[in-house]
């Protein structure tokens, strides 16, 4: 997989070294519900914060231990971008701050004026830090996605995210030559709805680190439940 960097990890999670799934969860999930979704091949579970029916840091850190023993990636996604925080920014940097300790990864927007504070605490932490960037209506020129990449280089981070809507096949190649051509920082490329199904499953052949998809709770358009997505990666990489 070219341009992935071996060393990045999400808690024990080696990220490159095989396609990875990550799985959004609310805090509706039970403890049995997260093991079945480990034996179907869950990854890593993304907390999406924005999500749960409370927010304050005791009641979300009592939730924490449905999820223990597998890697965790904290997202508070800003209504800016797609989801569902509508909070301060000062609160929402405050509750990634008391998270930190509980998680393997967090994952903030590169436009987000806390950014550059979430990606330093969570690497004085010794936790992953992943910068992302969200476009539900086009994928940018490659002009603007070389700056996407450039900010998020800028801002320290260990890994970009870019996830952009794709409505035809020259979409599907703007997202494919960033992984063809990869930047020196790790990177996540997903393309958002029904055309960009492929790219969830064939990206991590070109070095995509982590793809997604969902049980029960769609945070993206295009997002396929994790059976008939281990399905289709086992097909498609056998080893």
């Amino acid at each position: 997989m070219g341009g992935v960097k071996s060393a990045l990890r999400i808690g024990s999670v080696e990220l490159g070294a095989r396609p990875r799934v990550a799985v959004p969860f609310g805090d509706a999930v039970t403890r049995a519900e997260v093991l079945s979704l480990v034996e179907q091949g869950l990854d890593v579970a993304e907390l999406r914060v924005d999500h749960f029916a409370r927010v304050d840091a005791a009641a979300l850190l009592a939730r924490f231990d449905v999820f223990a023993g597998v890697p965790r990636l904290a997202t508070i996604r800003s209504a800016a971008e797609g989801g569902g925080w509508k909070g301060s920014e000062a609160d929402r940097l405050a509750l990634f701050r008391a998270l930190l300790p509980r998680v393997d990864a967090v994952d903030v927007e590169i436009a987000s004026e806390i950014a550059r504070d979430v990606v330093r605490d969570a690497q004085c932490a010794g936790k992953l830090a992943i910068a992302s960037f969200h476009d539900f209506a086009k994928t940018p020129s490659a002009g603007a996605l070389a700056d996407v990449i450039a900010r998020g280089r800028a801002l320290g981070a260990d890994v970009v995210k870019i996830a952009t809507a794709v409505a035809d096949r020259e979409d599907l190649r703007s997202l494919a030559r960033l992984l063809v051509d990869p930047p020196d920082i790790g990177l996540i490329a997903i393309g958002m709805g029904d055309a960009a199904i492929a790219t969830r499953v064939l990206f991590p052949a070109l070095g995509s680190l982590l793809t997604y998809a969902h049980a029960g709770i769609v945070t993206a358009p295009g997002q396929i439940p994790l059976i008939e997505m281990q399905q289709l990666l086992r097909r498609l990489f056998p080893s």
